[in-house]
């Protein structure tokens, strides 16, 4: 943590004026409708005009230059937008682009020639998981039941968002239901959106549920973007695509007008190329000033020498694989060598807390799904969803099963003495396994591996995605920083930070410092396929 609050940094970046650039309405977004007009190669990142490399270009750095008055929100949003229609076809990560993007655009463009701008985010184009109400936009979890009119209101991060003077560019698709509807899943598939892409080798999977969020910041389609977590669905997206994700603290970013899957696990968080891009779009979502004010500086997230001294506890984790292994051992010899010492721990309780959670969240999506689907046009209830999905075959095209809606529909409800002495044990054991963990070894993190290699997608197999690193962090609603590592031959993985509740803002700070010291990150190829080993 610097010795500057991120308010600093609001301040600093939104002074100056901007020059204005033209108008115009964006041309439709090329979606899974448009699929089949794929270019044989994704286009330059940047259109030459822009001035700006859109796949390293920072937050600080645009505002930089729209202060120097050689950028325009207008340009930048138009440059995503171009990139959208342009690249996308490939992927299906975007569902939709916002129809109103180039007049929030023009509205931050007055804003900073009046020297009025908002902070940080005042005319960045930010992306939104399609589980996010939007008054404007549908928002339908991917699934056709909720196809229908958009909510009433913004989600709360929303309005937080537009009120940062963030430019909101549209909807991501998303794991349908956030992959809590079926047994066996494709992560990245959806009946709304189709199948989203990982883009490093067009075959594999971009993991579940943000898979459209991480998928489409790979290929740079927008600044930042938002996704949504109850268990790995921010982490391993941002892993598998070689991204950054932040699971904040439980609390620390408001859940209301988000679809639920339990209101014990789930958070919002920010995501992004890098690390500073992600800290700064917490600070604009945070409900919590404690969090928000504890948030590093620009100076703070560059500042050189900021591992050493550090103490990390390394969890192996070798059931993902060999080549995930050796490349967890250099990672922790780079830590070590920028001065960093890393010792080897394996968190206690894992086992009790992948036998307590699928239980728990079962009773706790009953509870929360029937209260959201109240507030929409559709389905009434979760025994209603379930009849829909059997009516209409359109979501039964990649799985059909909706085993998980229908376990929930016979689970105990929040009252029964066993699911509330679940939950207690749950959350006892699960921030157990952290604090003890980081007291025993004086730690100021734990890392672990995000994730394998991605599998390749198949709708009759379904997922291969065992990957337990996610649920400590996840279950005791403490945050998690996923920042890239290294690829295992043409594919990313990331490493995972954990540490301590509200400590979001240390482990942004020490998630920079990671990130710089392995400077992991490389731009897709579009790779049809590889073999295997490659």
């Amino acid at each position: 943590m610097g010795n500057r609050s991120t308010a600093t940094l609001v301040a600093v970046l939104a002074a100056g004026t901007l020059l204005a650039g033209p108008g115009g309405l964006p041309s439709p977004s090329a979606t899974a409708q448009a699929a089949q007009a794929r270019p044989a190669d994704p286009p330059p990142g940047t259109p030459a005009a822009l001035g700006v490399d859109l796949d390293t270009v920072t937050i600080p750095e645009l505002q930089r230059r729209m202060h120097g008055g050689s950028l325009t929100s207008a340009a930048l949003t138009r440059a995503y937008l171009r990139r959208i229609d342009a690249v996308d076809p490939r992927l299906d990560s975007v569902l939709r682009t916002d129809p109103t993007a180039l007049r929030q655009a023009a509205a931050s463009d007055a804003r900073h020639r009046r020297g009025q701008t908002r902070g940080p985010l005042d005319g960045i184009p930010v992306l939104l998981k399609d589980n996010i109400d939007t008054r404007d936009l549908p928002t339908t979890a991917g699934s056709l039941a909720l196809a229908g009119p958009p909510p009433a209101d913004d989600a709360a991060l929303v309005t937080r968002l537009r009120d940062a003077g963030a430019v909101i560019l549209g909807k991501a698709n998303l794991s349908e239901w956030a992959n809590f509807r079926a047994a066996k899943p494709t992560s990245g598939w959806s009946a709304v959106g189709g199948q989203t892409r990982n883009p490093y080798v067009l075959d594999r999977n971009p993991c579940g549920s943000s898979s459209g969020s991480a998928a489409a910041l790979a290929a740079s389609l927008s600044q930042v973007a938002i996704g949504t977590e109850t268990d790995g669905s921010i982490v391993c997206p941002a892993g598998m695509t070689g991204v950054v994700g932040h699971k904040p603290s439980l609390g620390v970013v408001s859940q209301d007008g988000v679809v639920p899957i339990s209101a014990e696990q789930d958070t919002a968080g920010p995501m992004a190329r890098n690390v500073t891009d992600t800290a700064l779009t917490l600070a604009a979502l945070a409900e919590d000033d404690s969090v928000r004010a504890s948030l590093p500086s620009y100076a703070a997230l560059a500042r050189p020498g900021a591992l050493r001294g550090k103490r990390i506890g390394l969890w192996r984790l070798p059931e993902l694989g060999p080549e995930v292994d050796a490349l967890m051992t250099r990672t922790a010899g780079e830590l070590r060598r920028a001065g960093a010492e890393v010792v080897e721990v394996t968190p206690p309780y894992q086992d009790r807390l992948g036998e307590l959670e699928f239980p728990a969240l079962l009773t706790e999506f009953h509870r929360d799904i029937d209260a959201y689907l109240a507030t929409r046009e559709g389905p009434e209830d979760l025994a209603g969803l379930i009849e829909f999905n059997r009516t209409h075959p359109e979501e039964r095209t990649c799985f059909a099963g909706q085993e998980l809606f229908e376990e929930a529909l016979a689970a105990p409800p929040p009252t029964d003495p066993g699911y509330r002495a679940m939950r207690a044990e749950l959350n006892d054991l699960s921030k157990r396994s952290i604090d003890e963990t980081m007291a025993a070894h004086r730690l100021d993190a734990i890392a672990a591996p995000t994730n394998p290699p991605a599998w390749t997608t198949d709708c009759a197999r379904g997922d291969d995605d065992v990957i337990p690193s996610s649920t400590p962090a996840a279950v005791s609603g403490y945050p998690s920083l996923s920042v890239p590592a290294g690829f295992v031959g043409e594919l990313p993985v990331g490493l995972l930070l954990m540490a301590g509740d509200r400590q979001d803002g240390e482990l942004l700070t020490l998630g920079a410092a990671v990130e710089g010291r392995l400077d992991a990150w490389r731009a897709p190829r579009y790779l049809p396929s590889v073999g295997p080993g490659e």
